[in-house]
């Protein structure tokens, strides 16, 4: 980005960064199969039984949800990046650098997110609902903890982490401005993120659906459009929080119900 194309080409730096990236991880991971593919049932041609249409059904009920999800996400993205350049450009660069710098953390709780699903898959699928309580309970703990701890590090050292981005003191300050007020939402955007993942784990396609669309068409986008008109920017920084609050309230209300309809004892 920076060291081998001349400069005003790191755009086109990053492209290509990401490009080679890619490729190199690519090569690895055949490789790897390469080696164990003697130890290992997986193969990239299937062989014996494919699997019946149900479990299709299965893993499309799974998979439209997670890839809507996303397809949400970057769509609230550009809703933010156009209502921020309405205010100028350093407002957008500041707002830019604090979306960048809010994936640290929760890059992590998605990570543990993730790395629970199938927990809490095989334990359901088993029946055993008290391990599945467990480990969402202790993946919720975790995951808030260090929310709240990025909450902490990032009100206080949010100058820092700007000027690591920029040098520019208009940006930086309004940078640090988004910036403490932004990371007041990751505690609460790991609950969605968690529960979003529960009901993915327990093939809850639809109730998984429903949250994922919740999140940004009812609550997140709109709420973006009412703050930007009331409150200006900072309504812009602020509608992550408030509309997360509200998406916390309907996934536990969807969870308990999730718990009344399956049968299960009440569990935080």
């Amino acid at each position: 980005m920076f060291m081998i194309l001349p400069d005003g080409k790191q755009v086109m730096g990053a492209a290509i960064a990401t490009m080679l990236s890619n490729i190199v991880a690519s090569i690895y991971f055949l490789i790897t199969y390469l080696k164990a593919c003697n130890n290992t049932i997986l193969r990239f041609r299937p062989t014996g039984k494919y699997p019946s249409a149900k479990s299709f059904s299965s893993i499309f009920d799974v998979g439209i949800p997670a890839a809507v999800g996303l397809l949400l996400f970057d769509l609230c993205n550009i809703v933010i990046n156009r209502l921020s350049a309405s205010y100028g450009d350093i407002e957008l660069a500041a707002i830019g650098i604090v979306l960048k710098a809010e994936r640290l953390p929760l890059n992590i709780g998605i990570g543990i997110c993730l790395g629970m699903v199938p927990l809490i898959a095989y334990s359901y699928s088993s029946g055993d609902i008290e391990r599945m309580d467990e480990i969402f309970r202790f993946a919720r703990v975790l995951g808030l903890l260090i929310g709240i701890t990025s909450v902490l590090m990032y009100y206080i050292l949010a100058p820092l982490i700007m000027q690591t981005f920029i040098h520019d003191p208009e940006t930086v300050h309004f940078g640090t401005l988004f910036l403490r007020a932004r990371c007041i939402a990751t505690p609460l955007m790991f609950l969605c993120f968690s529960m979003f993942h529960f009901t993915q784990a327990i093939g809850r396609g639809k109730e998984s659906f429903f949250l994922a669309v919740v999140r940004q068409m009812v609550f997140n986008i709109p709420i973006l459009f009412l703050f930007n008109a009331l409150l200006g920017v900072m309504g812009i920084v602020w509608t992550q929080a408030v509309a997360d609050f509200f998406v916390v309230i309907v996934s536990y209300i969807l969870y308990g119900r999730i718990r009344k309809q399956e049968g299960w004892k009440r569990a935080l």
